[in-house]
């Protein structure tokens, strides 16, 4: 016997989910002599877009704890801030350690070996990302008198490369502070970056948390921004002529280290016996429009009260920048490898100083290695 209030199942009528599906195929493995080593090239191809749901149990728990941190940016003061932080990191702990840990256990381990202690590294991610949240409330409550100190290393370099007129483009990498406080360490430092960004920048990527949740987080980015450059797939040549117009103004684009947003990106060693998958598009731009490329990371040295931006000028190597003149109109593996393993290096010893800040880490297999190249789409933050 069926009851008439049980006739119908709300879980059966949620519109189902589903992630994108790629075709991921291997251009080139473009050997570095000077390195002894080589960069393999990856293209990916959408072959069919997933279904994007309208609402999600994640969107729920974001709008609570929006509203909770909200409260506590305009009521307590800043050295409750990282307590409470990391109390709040644990309510959902063991299920995360479920989940998420033996993947990250695995890929940390193959970067920077089998003495590292995982599992604290573990929750202090997990504590950090609660720590970037309350970053943001921290923005929106107004009257909130909250300066703390942003120190910007490399801002001359920065500047040097300015002063020769082609444009510079930085490379962030995906530490928990930099979506907000590295913005903020170039804006304050008096340069006016233009955001690469996709469409579903922020925490949920649900049709709600397009139009509700995420909105506040870019409010907030754009305050230190001059422009966001909303990158889509169907529209990637417009796009690539913005980004050229930026450069040839002599302006300043960053670009996050996500390889889900274009249609290429390469694979590199990484540290011990890792391997790290990197945004092909910073490197390609940097060839092509002659313009400086620059590594990006910012650190939280005390929470709430001290940052580190470090920013350092990448190396394309001499053999490949003396190549790059036979051409200087198409795409330059040999200069774009050049600048991954040069990127490849600045950011692995930036994850040595905070590695439980670093949001993510790739795998210890080669993506040719795995069971299918398609888990490759669900990389990144």
């Amino acid at each position: 016997m069926r009851l008439p209030w049980l006739g119908n199942s709300r879980k059966a009528n949620r519109q189902p989910s589903s992630s994108d599906i790629f075709r991921t195929e291997v251009i080139a493995d473009v050997p570095v002599p000077e390195r002894d080593e080589a960069v393999r090239f990856f293209s990916r191809k959408l072959v069919r877009p997933g279904k994007l749901r309208s609402f999600s149990n994640r969107d729920l728990r974001e709008i609570v704890l929006a509203c909770f941190y909200l409260a506590v940016a305009a009521v307590l003061p800043v050295s409750f801030w990282e307590a409470i932080c990391g109390w709040v990191s644990r309510v959902r702990r063991k299920r995360h350690f479920r989940k998420e840990y033996p993947r990250y256990d695995a890929a940390v381990r193959a970067v920077l070996g089998d003495t590292v202690d995982t599992q604290s590294m573990f929750a202090e991610e997990l504590a950090a990302i609660h720590r970037r949240r309350l970053t943001l409330a921290a923005h929106l409550v107004p009257g909130r008198r909250w300066s703390p100190t942003i120190r910007l290393e490399g801002l001359e370099s920065l500047r040097e490369a300015l002063r020769r007129g082609r444009g510079a483009i930085v490379w962030c990498d995906q530490f928990t502070a930099q979506t907000i406080m590295g913005k903020r360490a170039l804006h304050e430092a008096g340069i006016e970056g233009h955001q690469v960004s996709a469409e579903f920048h922020g925490f949920t990527p649900s049709k709600f948390g397009l139009h509700v949740i995420n909105p506040p987080l870019v409010k907030v980015e754009n305050r230190f921004l001059k422009s966001r450059i909303v990158f889509e797939r169907s529209d990637a040549y417009q796009v690539t002529i913005r980004i050229q117009k930026v450069l040839k103004e002599n302006g300043v684009v960053l670009m996050t280290n996500t390889v889900y947003a274009g249609s290429t990106f390469a694979e590199a060693a990484f540290g011990e016996q890792g391997w790290t998958h990197l945004a092909s598009a910073p490197a390609n731009f940097a060839s092509r429009a002659g313009a400086a490329l620059f590594h990006m990371a910012t650190l939280e040295t005390v929470p709430f009260r001290d940052y580190r931006a470090i920013v350092r000028e990448l190396g394309s190597g001499p053999k490949a920048a003396a190549s790059a003149g036979l051409d200087k109109t198409a795409k330059n593996l040999a200069l774009q490898a050049g600048y991954i393993l040069s990127k490849r290096d600045h950011m692995l010893e930036t994850i040595k100083l905070c590695p439980g800040q670093m949001m993510v880490w790739s795998s210890a297999a080669r993506l040719t290695e795995r069971p299918t190249e398609a888990a490759i789409g669900d990389e990144g933050a």
